[in-house]
């Protein structure tokens, strides 16, 4: 079985990003700038920050973190959005969910401008997925990672049949559109299941490439697998581990040592689309700023 090693791309890839940033700053004496706002001390949202931002300085962008306490108002956090969408120096503006239940994640996406929005959750974005003009969007980070992967390990796709299960708006429906698209890496025949469908193993057992992103520890079991598909596992799930220092372990919505025994090639949790996934937002950061100066 083929492992899509997505630590091994992602590092290749901020190489490669690092690389034009370099040539860019050279020619044009600029580089990207990517903005991430949090609100409010959540751990795991406070992780993600610091490894975006010291990814993105890692790579030669300027990073800027805002930080807000928890009771900040809509108001005030939609002022500090207007600000960088007129700020020629922010390339790509993210703020990091959740956000405090006194804010309105909906209206903070729709502050944001389109084509800022490196996160690409914007409808506009989202909207111009759908129709198929990807130059002229950005695509949801995960999906996006998932899509490089599939290139970079030349995974055959036109005419095949991609089941997706799960059905959020920041992977299942935009990775299920983009499956749909007719390019080189995906030009599939798409069905997408959810928590809703019954004996979601009748459709998953048809899949010739199979999206897990449901968010339940190790539901995709061997026997829910065609022989020879190409599992991608975009779950991350703790579950309890007493042999572990932490007490817990990392697993992902398929059942690695199970799976793996029928698909023909598979990613890995940890290791798989995760690492991918801000190596992807860094790169919609570089589309943004190559778009906003003609290059």
């Amino acid at each position: 079985m083929l492992i899509i090693d997505g630590k091994k791309v992602s590092l290749d890839l901020k190489n490669e990003l690092k690389a034009s940033v370099d040539s860019y700053r050279a020619q044009t004496g600029k580089v990207p700038g990517l903005t991430v706002i949090i609100v409010g001390e959540d751990p795991a949202s406070q992780v993600y920050v610091r490894n975006k931002a010291k990814t993105c300085k890692e790579i030669g962008m300027i990073s800027t973190v805002i930080e807000m306490p928890a009771d900040t108002t809509e108001e005030h956090l939609l002022k500090t959005i207007h600000e960088l969408n007129n700020d020629l120096t922010v390339h790509g503006i993210l703020v990091q969910q959740p956000l405090p239940k006194q804010i309105d994640e909906f209206a903070v996406t729709l502050a944001i401008d389109p084509s800022k929005d490196v996160d690409g959750f914007h409808p506009e974005n989202l909207g111009r997925l759908v129709m198929g003009h990807l130059d002229k969007c950005f695509v949801s980070c995960t999906p996006y990672g998932i899509l490089e992967l599939l290139g970079r390990y030349n995974i055959a796709t036109k005419g095949k049949h991609c089941v997706v299960v799960g059905r959020s708006n920041i992977v299942g429906k935009p990775m299920a559109n983009l499956m749909l698209q007719k390019l080189k890496e995906t030009n599939c025949t798409v069905t997408i299941c959810h928590s809703a469908t019954p004996n979601i193993a009748e459709f998953t057992k048809q899949a010739d490439i199979l999206i897990a992103a449901i968010g339940k520890a190790k539901f995709i079991t061997a026997d829910m697998v065609k022989p020879g598909a190409v599992v991608i596992d975009v779950g991350i799930n703790r579950i309890e581990d007493s042999s572990t220092k932490s007490g817990y372990r990392l697993v992902g919505d398929v059942d690695y040592e199970g799976v793996s025994a029928v698909a023909s090639a598979m990613t890995p949790v940890p290791g798989g689309v995760g690492p991918m996934t801000i190596a992807m937002l860094l790169k919609n950061t570089l589309q943004s700023f190559q778009r906003t100066n003609g290059l």
